[in-house]
């Protein structure tokens, strides 16, 4: 008999396509859980999961209960959805899958499209939560917006957009104003809004999320203009000062590194203190830090163990790959690398490969555990032109023996790419740990 993870997996077939009129459907006949949920809705290109994962830090650091739900998972299903610090258990995804699927199969019964396998992981959330009872439920967009299955909820308590960059662009547009206008699509009559879309980098994009909000009458807080004083790496930890709606941050650790993460966090601060200042919460400065502190995303910047350092990261596409060859700069300072390497065919390869060349010589190309995966030798030939040494492995278990072999010549064993590869490395990390 398959488990709730391969049921819902079956829904694959009907492929990943946008719009909320099956969601809706589907919600309808579950009683609309999704109702009642106090939700902080988080969108954008890259940082979205670290922006939930601070503010679900947070929240919890203060004495709130919080639920948060994610994708895609990097070990195991069930860390898409946790709620007060645990993940969903086997038992509550069997019997939540079970209502779900229970509704989609009187769905098809009655003539209408099934929900795809991205809805059905959303219903069963929301009943989950819905039973629950978080004090908010943080949602991180699946995939552009408006047309995203949790873009079913109405009244946000706040709307985040954490910046734009070119992915997805045959499913949202090919400018950044077209993907721009796709991830507004969250933003809801009356609800404040937080964008981190700088006028510097993106103005098109700024001013398509500046109308949607102006055209929304909801209230845009810009935290591309928060002003950062100082940054300083201090024992494997980012401190940064930073003024942040009227109020300065002094001395904020983060445990995720990397100056993109700063970003991350100033986001994530801003829209606590919107639900600060409105009187949603009731926070204090030291259990604020405290959160900050203790956030934490696998696969994100992350040093697994020492010695050599073993680094895991999902830079899965062109911005994400920059801000690890920077990352991997600023944190290492120059230390010798080899990367082991997987890449989703549907992405911007040639243009990651550009900026992955900076991280080193030597390379593994191996591929992610997905359908949608560029074959290693296809990646291992792209590659080729721009590095000097690569060896193409195409099984990412034998890609990590190989890279372990070889690990002692190296100061930093590095794998990115795609979140599956990361998820699949981590997972044979985990087993021979």
């Amino acid at each position: 008999m398959k488990n709730a993870e391969e049921r819902i997996g079956d829904f694959k077939k009907f492929g990943s396509v946008l719009g909320l009129e099956r969601i809706s459907e589907l919600l309808k006949r579950l009683g609309d859980p999704q109702e009642g949920l106090r939700v902080i809705h988080v969108a954008g290109t890259n940082g979205k999961g670290s922006v939930c994962r601070y503010i679900y830090e947070v929240l919890e650091s203060n004495g709130y209960k919080a639920g948060i739900y994610t994708s895609p998972f990097i070990e195991y299903f069930n860390e898409r959805i946790e709620f007060d610090h645990e993940c969903i258990s086997d038992e509550d995804l069997e019997k939540y899958t079970d209502i779900v699927i229970e509704k989609c199969n009187e769905m098809t019964a009655d003539g209408l499209d099934s929900p795809t396998e991205f809805e059905v992981v959303t219903a069963v959330c929301f009943c989950y939560f819905a039973d629950k009872k978080p004090d908010f439920a943080i949602l991180e967009v699946g995939l552009g917006g408006i047309g995203d299955s949790t873009n079913v909820i109405e009244d946000p308590l706040v709307s985040i957009i954490t910046g734009i960059s070119y992915d997805h662009m045959e499913r949202l547009g090919n400018t950044l104003e077209e993907i721009a206008e796709n991830k507004a699509g969250i933003i809801k009559e009356g609800c404040p809004v937080v964008s981190n879309i700088s006028m510097d980098d993106a103005p098109g994009a700024a001013r398509v999320v500046a109308r949607t909000a102006y055209q929304k009458h909801a209230v845009l807080h810009d935290a591309s203009k928060a002003t950062i004083y100082k940054m300083d790496l201090v024992d494997r930890k980012t401190v940064f000062t930073a003024d942040i709606d009227d109020q300065r941050y002094s001395d904020v650790a983060i445990s995720m590194l990397g100056e993109h993460q700063v970003t991350n966090a100033v986001t994530a601060l801003t829209a606590i203190e919107i639900l600060r200042k409105n009187s949603i919460i009731n926070v204090t400065r030291d259990a604020i830090y405290e959160g900050m502190e203790s956030a934490f995303q696998k696969g994100r910047f992350e040093i697994f163990k020492e010695d050599p350092i073993y680094l895991l990261d999902g830079a899965h596409n062109q911005e994400g790959m920059e801000a690890l060859v920077k990352a991997v700069d600023d944190v290492f300072h120059g230390g010798k690398v080899l990367t082991v390497i997987g890449i989703l065919a549907d992405k911007a390869v040639d243009d990651m490969l550009d900026m992955a060349q900076y991280l080193g010589e030597d390379f593994i190309v191996t591929e992610p555990v997905s359908e949608r995966k560029m074959s290693a030798d296809e990646l291992g030939a792209k590659l080729r032109s721009k590095a000097k040494n690569v060896t193409v492995i195409a099984d990412p278990a034998e890609a990590l023996a190989e890279a372990e072999k070889r690990s002692g010549d190296y100061d930093i064993v590095l794998f990115a790419g795609s979140l599956y590869l990361i998820g699949e490395i981590r997972r044979q990390l985990d087993k021979n740990e």
